[in-house]
């Protein structure tokens, strides 16, 4: 039997990965979250998902402690008295434009937390086995180009140079996590996610947005015509990962794109989705705005496929008509009642 331990367990990925992990009737998961928003209710389905995750996620195997990462007493004191083998540590800001307004919460949430969660588990009275810890592609900035101008895909070894304090935080917590490892033999994988999207996330990041307005015959807003690219992906794809991750000999000390492995501009979301969705209401709008966030686009996942055996299931035409049915479903299936 497996004890796993998830900070940010109640969350849009942390739900995911709680769910993937109680399938294995050997596993007990220790879910450890401070269930804070960061958007006005009145402009996100948080409340919704949030019950739906907690009704959906009941199992004798999983136990909830509310806490935050950065109380220390609490953390040592919920370790020490599960003494999870495995943790994964998505707790943190979830929303790269809120560091910006708010960097003392990105501060405390990203670069604190970690600092505390790590330090605590160095002076614990066991070794766990392993440390999973959830980055960003944010961390690598703008990707690089090659002699034409054509946007590389990002490899895990490149220089990290990110232009916004999200991805700094992220960086910045990697660097503690291999200095931990380095100083106190923390066992860590490193894993840095892209544009991940699905099922009950209320985060109101560009999928759900989009998918919202092709519900409801909303306009889409295309910054700057749209061109932007990120590399999609699909939580259950990410939730591979984490699982791979956290089972792999090969993965200990590594860090790993788990993304889809897809450079996909904006301008392609919203019409992927006005085509699984059509609405004579919805149409293209361009917004000029100005840049601040990096130029990415896809990220290499050869490291992840060679290594963990790694294999992405949803393209964004995928990934996207499976999310609209289910948010049909849930969502707005609940609203006609």
């Amino acid at each position: 039997m497996t004890t796993y331990f998830v900070t940010g367990g109640e969350g849009f990925i942390g739900y995911h990965l709680c769910t993937e992990l109680l399938k294995n009737q050997e596993n007990i998961v220790i879910s450890y979250d401070v269930l804070k928003h960061v958007i006005p209710l009145t402009e996100s389905n948080w409340c919704f998902y949030q019950n739906y995750r907690v009704k959906c996620l009941q199992n004798s195997r999983l136990i909830r402690v509310r806490g935050d990462v950065n109380s220390r007493g609490l953390l040592k004191e919920t370790l020490e008295k599960y003494r999870p083998e495995i943790m994964f540590h998505l707790a943190g800001l979830s929303i790269a434009n809120v560091s910006h307004t708010h960097p003392e919460e990105a501060f405390h949430d990203l670069f604190m937390a970690t600092m505390t969660l790590i330090d605590v588990i160095r002076n614990l009275s066991y070794k766990i086995n392993r440390f999973i810890y959830i980055s960003s592609s944010m961390v690598y900035g703008d990707f690089k180009r090659d002699s034409l101008g054509s946007i590389l895909p990002a490899v895990e070894s490149w220089e990290c140079n990110p232009k916004c304090i999200y991805g700094g935080m992220k960086l910045c917590g990697e660097t503690l996590v291999k200095v931990y490892n380095q100083r106190f033999g923390l066992p860590f994988v490193i894993i840095r996610p892209s544009a991940v999207y699905g099922p009950t996330d209320s985060n109101r990041r560009v999928t759900e947005l989009f998918l919202m307005d092709s519900l409801t015959g909303g306009e889409f807003v295309l910054d700057n015509g749209g061109l932007h690219q990120l590399d999609f992906t699909y939580v259950k794809d990410l939730i591979q990962g984490l699982i791979l991750a956290s089972t792999s000999k090969k993965a200990l000390g590594q860090t790993f794109n788990i993304t889809r492995g897809e450079g996909r501009t904006i301008k392609e979301l919203a019409e992927i989705l006005m085509k699984l969705n059509p609405d004579p209401g919805c149409k293209l709008v361009i917004k000029n705005v100005s840049v601040y966030r990096p130029n990415r686009g896809t990220l290499n996942i050869s490291k992840a496929k060679n290594l963990l055996g790694y294999e992405p299931k949803y393209s964004l035409e995928d990934g996207m008509k499976e999310y609209i049915e289910f948010v049909k479903s849930t969502l707005l299936n609940s609203n006609k009642r």
